[in-house]
């Protein structure tokens, strides 16, 4: 397979930049800190961190060791160590395609409140007559929701299409080191505002009473691991990808360590920008997924109010969606590599803008339920799952088609594919090809440091901890 025709990261900083910003996404600026309200705070926050150390960096180095051995992205990857394991190659490119069906709707979003906060600044109503209740007036709003979604996936699929050097590392490049810098502006903003030291209490304040209600436990360890699958990009195929992009010279362990540091410390500045803004202006920490939209507006616009509100909440959006973009654009990538590889196999050409364009069209159709749901609230032009079966609270079933397109569709990959797709991958590595990530990290000339406590986490740590996350997933879901 020839690298020109399959593309390659240009140096070691792009790549980098492309993987943390395929870590940083919705996942951290959406989903930590709502996820983080919701499960009490300080004992979510311990137990995702040990989640990372134990679980998070090892998934990570294996599939960028996967990645790049074979040099094929996640549909390819497994194919090439043994025909046997295709499909877990299978699963890896089924969850992106799920994940970008409604991942691409929550960018979209984002966009319009964007844009939203952008004509306000300039003296305009950014919110169609709706102030504060613009939320719920968006997610009754047809033509609003399809319109963004097609807007959301246009900047992904475009830059997509530019290639490996010059569409995803030139992107993240440019755009990276912008976002760190707004989210430091915002957070010193925050920070000055009275009574914004309660939510860094909340954060950071030890409370250990959930370890003493094994129910409670498991129901934050399952959330949890669900975030950091989520935020680290693993068990999705998007590591296995950029990593098949990366030469022999550069140094695996490393990378696998710093993108997860870096994705951590971001999330952790993400939770310190919102939940101090809610307690700041007195919004619920456990809104739920409607902390980012409904709750934050409200911080800007009502709370904070004026200018200095339509300029922070524009910065903050503006935020947003350049991390949605970078997760957006990697998860694409999966898919488009896959079909890449294939076509490179039978001696074809690659055709990477035509196959861009036709998985932005099927995610595209696959978003639409998820558009035009409400998510869940009922009385929307497509019914919700529960609202197709006529389920009630007291109907069997009824957790596992509960609540909206968005949550079924997340319920297959975060729940069972991505917990399942790490739990074989592990083994496989831990016990089938024991030694295949430490010659892939040794292979660049560079000492594979720590290699009893990676195989420890192989072969015991991850097994036992997926197990216990795909039981509590069941219970949750099925029962």
């Amino acid at each position: 397979m020839e690298t020109s025709k399959r593309g390659q990261w240009g140096s070691s900083f792009g790549f980098l930049m492309a993987s943390i910003g395929s870590a940083i996404g919705l996942g951290n600026l959406w989903g930590f800190p709502y996820k983080m309200g919701k499960t009490g705070g300080f004992a979510f926050l311990i137990i995702y961190l040990i989640l990372v150390a134990l679980v998070g960096i090892v998934l990570m180095l294996g599939e960028f060791a996967l990645g790049r051995k074979t040099g094929k992205g996640a549909g390819g990857a497994y194919a090439a160590l043994a025909k046997k394991y295709s499909f877990i190659g299978y699963m890896a490119v089924i969850s992106p395609f799920l994940i970008l069906a409604f991942y691409a709707v929550l960018g979209g979003m984002v966009l319009r409140y964007c844009l939203g906060f952008l004509v306000q600044i300039f003296g305009f109503d950014g919110f169609a007559g709706q102030g504060s209740s613009f939320f719920r007036w968006l997610l009754y709003s047809d033509s609003s929701m399809l319109l963004f979604l097609v807007l959301f996936m246009a900047c992904t699929m475009v830059i997509v299409m530019g290639g490996i050097k010059g569409g995803i590392e030139k992107f993240s490049k440019a755009v990276m080191p912008a976002l760190g810098v707004i989210l430091v502006v915002i957070i010193v903003f925050v920070a000055i505002q009275p009574g914004a030291i309660e939510g860094y209490k909340f954060m950071f304040q030890p409370d250990f009473s959930l370890f003493t209600e094994p129910g409670s436990f498991f129901e934050v360890l399952k959330t949890a691991s669900g975030q950091m699958f989520f935020s680290l990009s693993v068990a999705m195929g998007i590591n296995i990808t950029f990593g098949s992009y990366l030469d022999k010279k550069k140094n695996l362990q490393r990378n696998a360590v710093m993108v997860p540091l870096f994705d951590t410390l971001f999330a952790l500045l993400a939770g310190m920008m919102i939940l101090p803004a809610c307690a700041a202006f007195g919004e619920d920490y456990a809104q739920g997924p409607g902390l980012l939209f409904a709750s934050m507006q409200k911080v800007f616009l009502d709370g904070m109010g004026g200018a200095a509100g339509n300029i922070m909440g524009f910065l903050f959006y503006f935020l947003v969606f350049i991390a949605a973009i970078t997760s957006s654009i990697a998860l694409l990538e999966v898919l488009t590599a896959a079909v890449v590889d294939r076509q490179l196999d039978h001696g074809k050409e690659p055709r990477r803008k035509k196959t861009a364009l036709v998985f932005a069209i099927l995610i595209f159709l696959i978003g639409i339920p998820v558009a035009l749901d409400a998510l869940g609230s009922g009385g929307a032009t497509i019914k919700a799952p529960y609202e197709l079966l006529g389920l009630t609270p007291d109907s069997p079933g009824y957790a596992m088609w509960n609540d909206c397109w968005l949550d079924f569709y997340d319920m297959i990959t975060e729940g069972v594919l991505m917990p399942l797709g790490a739990l074989l991958m592990s083994l496989l590595l831990g016990w089938v090809m024991p030694n295949l990530v430490k010659d892939e990290c040794e292979a660049s000339g560079h000492k594979f440091k720590g290699a009893a406590y990676f195989k420890f986490c192989f072969r015991f740590v991850i097994p036992v901890v997926m197990v216990i996350v795909l039981a509590t997933q069941i219970q949750s879901f099925f029962l």
